[in-house]
């Protein structure tokens, strides 16, 4: 009963941080000038993660 609950829970929560390697995959694709939508579908991450890292790499 408790079970199915808790696997929409963690299907819905956060997952695990992106590694160091796919964070600098994300930007060497930015930095080729694809599109965070062809970032996103090219490794199967969401856009807004994307958006996210292109944005915090920016700031630095």
């Amino acid at each position: 009963m408790q079970t199915a609950c808790t696997n929409i829970c963690e299907r819905m929560g956060r997952s695990q941080e992106l590694s160091d390697f796919k964070r600098g995959t994300v930007i060497g694709c930015h930095l080729c000038n694809k599109s965070i939508h062809e970032i996103s579908l090219l490794l199967n991450i969401p856009q807004s993660t994307v958006s996210g890292i292109i944005t915090k790499w920016k700031q630095l």
